[in-house]
């Protein structure tokens, strides 16, 4: 791998973002037979690319068919999508779980301030049944982290996590709660707080378990059920090592070694930097599997580089893609 990856991304203040990028992309050209082939098939001509804009990005249904590896090794672990049955699940080969663990680590804190300064609490039960989440770990270690008495994961257990949040909430303990979207819903129901020292962060997902909402009237629902003002989101997937945040409205912030761009529905070789249009993703953390992944996810990206993901490209029309590009002032 390029020398002293983790300290050129995760070790300085400020890096020149693309080119790091470049410097990827070449390696990745060279060690990553699966990528060099999909470049090839492009007919892109690997000489020509200059900026970020030109860098081809990977369909992320690659990771359902392929072994996505920049370098021949023996995974550490394997991170597996969920699914339903019968579906082929992604699956992300981690050759170093510690610079999975930094990566999550430093995005947590760029967003966050010291996981010690934080009581953790997971409401996963639909990732924490099943083996190899990728959220399931990284929340799992940020709770390891954080190092309070009260953090831990809860299955089903609502008027046990009921009890800990008002213990929490007496002792003015800055709290997070992490959780499904279905989980969330189900305790708010259940259990309503008002909570004034607790951040609710929901995944997404209802996995079946409820019927499916936008974004706006999940918000709504758990900002009554909690009595708090803003529902904050993370937005990470298995084929990412990195994750962004949102702290409300769905206008999510990356880290700096991570860059969201915009592809366009019917040139996916046209990039570019602001607007509304498919969501590509530059995350420098994944040098060992690939760098460069064109999600499934549209969305609108504004100028400082914060983002909004307006649901999957399969549910969202190119002709409500366009009406974006006249909304909110990009």
């Amino acid at each position: 791998m390029p020398d002293q990856w983790n300290h050129k991304i995760f070790g300085v203040q400020r890096f020149d973002f693309d080119k790091l990028s470049l410097e990827a992309f070449q390696y990745q050209l060279r060690n990553n037979t699966v990528y060099n082939n999909y470049v090839k098939a492009l007919g892109v001509n690997p000489a020509t690319v200059n900026s970020v804009s030109q860098i081809p990005f990977l369909p992320v249904s690659f990771f359902k068919s392929h072994s996505i590896k920049a370098s021949e090794f023996t995974a550490e672990t394997v991170f597996e999508s969920s699914g339903t049955t019968g579906s082929i699940n992604s699956r992300h080969l981690v050759k170093d779980l510690l610079l999975y663990k930094e990566s999550f680590t430093k995005g947590f804190e760029f967003s966050y301030g010291p996981v010690t300064d934080w009581c953790i609490i997971g409401l996963l039960p639909s990732y924490i049944e099943r083996d190899n989440s990728s959220l399931v770990y990284m929340v799992n270690e940020l709770i390891k982290l954080s190092s309070h008495p009260l953090s831990g994961f809860y299955l089903n257990e609502y008027e046990k996590l009921s009890a800990m949040l008002e213990e929490a909430e007496a002792k003015q303990q800055k709290t997070l709660l992490i959780g499904v979207t279905f989980a969330l819903l189900d305790f708010a129901e259940r259990f309503p707080l008002q909570l004034k020292y607790t951040v609710i962060m929901e995944t997404g997902g209802m996995k079946g378990r409820r019927k499916e909402m936008i974004r706006a009237e999940v918000h709504d629902l758990l900002k009554k059920g909690f009595g708090i003002t803003a529902v904050h989101s993370e937005y990470g997937m298995t084929e990412l090592l990195s994750q962004a945040y949102s702290k409300g409205e769905g206008i999510f912030s990356a880290p700096p070694w991570m860059k969201v761009l915009l592809r366009d529905e019917e040139d996916p070789l046209a990039v570019k930097e602001t607007g509304a249009g498919i969501i590509n993703i530059i995350d420098l953390a994944n040098i060992h599997s690939c760098c460069f992944i064109a999600t499934d996810d549209a969305g609108k990206v504004y100028g400082d580089g914060s983002f909004e993901v307006l649901g999957r490209m399969d549910a969202v029309s190119y002709t409500h893609l366009r009406a974006h590009e006249t909304g909110r002032n990009l």
